[in-house]
């Protein structure tokens, strides 16, 4: 019985060492797994660039979208302008020098506006308008109104108005400073026509400003 183990444990033995002498082996097995190691570090890498610029992409397509709704936009407002302004030109009904429509929009400092005025006339044709237009605020207190005069409301080199010269219509635009705690009321468009007399025209404060612009 012993010898027959001896045999069977010879036996297999030698098989074992037949097929570690004859089994395939590669021929470096060290060099092929860097090999594969280098691949998967070059095909994440590509994956992470793909990623990248599909993310870009899309921010970018995003952006151009929002680009092009806003030029639409801004398309559309010119194009109602230029009708306006084409109907007025030819209308049979003769205006004066007036102010068509007034604009104020909020800056970053609470006390600082921007307005633009948009001047018209139509009455003489081919002639040019020229002058200056101030702006004056009407404030109140809680108890009484008082008027701002535009000396106290411009920058310093703009005390004497804003220039305008047109035939038919021509938006002015500029700057004003209200003083710390104001309430204003209502705004009142001064235009100091060349050889003419004064005119004004006043628009209540809260149908004239604009909706503060987020930033982008």
């Amino acid at each position: 019985m012993a010898g027959t183990l001896l045999v069977a444990a010879a036996l297999l033995l030698g098989l074992w060492g037949a097929w570690r002498s004859f089994a395939p082996q590669p021929a470096n097995a060290r060099e092929q797994l860097q090999a594969q190691a280098r691949r998967i570090a070059v095909l994440e890498q590509r994956n992470a660039t793909l990623a990248l610029a599909d993310r870009i992409s899309r921010e970018a397509n995003a952006s151009l979208q929002a680009t092009l709704a806003e030029r639409d936009e801004e398309i559309a407002a010119l194009r109602a302008d230029v009708a306006f302004y084409e109907r007025f030109a030819g209308s049979a009904q003769r205006r004066g020098l007036g102010v068509h429509a007034l604009v104020l929009q909020p800056q970053r400092d609470p006390q600082l506006w921007h307005f633009t005025a948009t001047l018209t006339q139509n009455i003489n044709r081919g002639a040019v308008n020229t002058g200056h237009l101030q702006l004056q605020v009407e404030v109140s207190d809680g108890r009484r109104l008082r008027r701002l005069e535009w000396p106290a409301l411009a920058a310093p080199a703009a005390t004497a108005g804003i220039p305008y010269a047109f035939k038919y219509f021509q938006q002015v635009e500029g700057d004003l400073v209200l003083p710390r705690g104001s309430k204003p009321v209502r705004v009142v468009v001064r235009l100091l026509p060349e050889g003419g007399a004064p005119l004004e025209q006043a628009f209540p404060w809260a149908a004239v400003v604009a909706p503060a612009q987020a930033d982008g």
